[in-house]
């Protein structure tokens, strides 16, 4: 049983007095009392990063997500979609986000399209603002010019 079960909330939540992150949620279970203290998200989640002057520098949502507390781990389920400031969209299967580790990481495949290519792979590796990545066994799709355009 949760300690704490709450529908349709959002909330902000700050890291040394610094707003870092909103949640919106249809769903959030509170498991406090687990061996390991999770929050479970199993409608899915709207999550905003901010910078250090309150903008969103990443925004996540998927259909179903659970945070591990002790760890600091997101891990998010079911239609992943990612945007980050550039503009790159990213979409997966399932994805991880180490806090402690400012890094978000994935094994699942992955699409990351950006405005003039679309790049796939198996397995997914950034930075937590997802402006710095790897893509493992990649693919893509990279426009060409021929040589009358150019």
């Amino acid at each position: 049983m949760p300690g704490l079960k709450v529908d349709d909330i959002t909330t902000i939540i700050s890291d040394s007095g610094i707003t870092r992150y909103r949640i919106s949620a249809k769903v959030w279970c509170v498991y406090d009392k687990a061996t390991e203290p999770y929050w479970d998200f199993p409608e899915g989640l709207h999550l905003e990063r901010f910078d250090e002057q309150y903008n969103p520098d990443a925004k996540i949502d998927c259909k179903r997500a659970r945070y591990y507390q002790n760890r600091r781990v997101w891990e998010l389920n079911d239609s992943v979609r990612a945007t980050n400031l550039q503009g790159d969209q990213f979409a997966t299967q399932q994805l991880f986000w180490s806090q402690n580790e400012e890094r978000i990481y994935s094994d699942s495949a992955i699409v990351v399209t950006q405005r003039d290519k679309k790049i796939m792979g198996e397995g997914f590796e950034s930075n937590q603002s997802m402006t710095r990545y790897t893509i493992r066994k990649t693919k893509g799709i990279i426009p060409i010019e021929s040589e009358e355009e150019l």
